[in-house]
C-alpha cells in the first residue's frame, strides 16, 4: 500500500486523482497532511495565511481584525511586526485578539513576520543642488523660449496687419 500526500483541505480535483489512481493500480492510502516548509511549491506569504485565518475564522470580528491587519500591512510594507504594533493602540472587535494571535504566531513559524524590504522604491530621492553649469543651461532654455514666443507674436501681429491694410 502506498501513500498519497495532498494538502490540509484536499480539493475535489485532487481526491478523485487519488481514487483514480486506487481504481487502476490497487488501493492507495490518501494521507492529507501539509507538506513541509521545504518540499511546498511556493512559500506562504503573509496574505496566504490571512487568507487561511479569513476561512478558519468567518465571523464579523474576525474579518475586522484582518482587514485591519491588511490595512496596516499595507501602511508597513509588509512588515507584520509593526503592523501588529500599530494595532495595539488601536480597539480590536470583540474576539479580535485570538486572530491576530494565531495570526502573528503562523507568520513567525513560517518566517514571515518581521520582513523588510528596505525604503520604498516610490519615495522622491532627495533633490540635488543646482550648480552653476545646469543654472546657465536653464537660462539659456528660457531665454531662447520667451524669444521664440516673441517672434512668433510679432509674425502673426505683422501677417494680421497686412490682410487687414490690403487694398483690394
Amino acid at each position: 500500500m502506498r501513500a498519497l500526500r495532498c494538502s490540509a483541505a484536499p480539493s475535489t480535483w485532487a481526491t478523485w486523482i487519488a481514487e483514480s489512481l486506487a481504481e487502476f493500480s490497487g488501493p492507495r492510502l490518501l494521507v492529507c497532511t501539509p507538506a513541509p516548509a521545504s518540499e511546498r511549491i511556493a512559500p506562504v506569504s503573509i496574505y496566504g495565511i490571512i487568507a487561511d485565518l479569513r476561512r478558519k475564522y468567518p465571523t464579523p470580528a474576525a474579518m475586522q481584525t484582518l482587514d485591519a491587519a491588511v490595512a496596516e500591512l499595507g501602511r508597513t510594507r509588509d512588515n507584520l511586526k509593526e503592523a501588529v504594533t500599530n494595532l495595539s493602540a488601536k480597539p480590536l472587535p470583540p474576539g479580535g485578539k485570538p486572530v491576530l494571535d494565531e495570526l502573528v504566531e503562523r507568520a513567525r513559524d513560517e518566517g514571515v513576520y518581521d520582513l523588510d524590504f528596505g525604503p520604498d522604491p516610490y519615495d522622491r530621492p532627495p533633490l540635488e543642488p543646482l550648480d552653476e553649469g545646469t543654472f546657465g543651461i536653464g537660462a539659456i532654455l528660457v531665454v531662447s523660449s520667451v524669444l521664440c514666443i516673441v517672434l512668433a507674436v510679432a509674425v502673426v501681429y505683422i501677417g494680421i496687419n497686412a490682410i487687414v491694410h490690403t487694398s483690394g
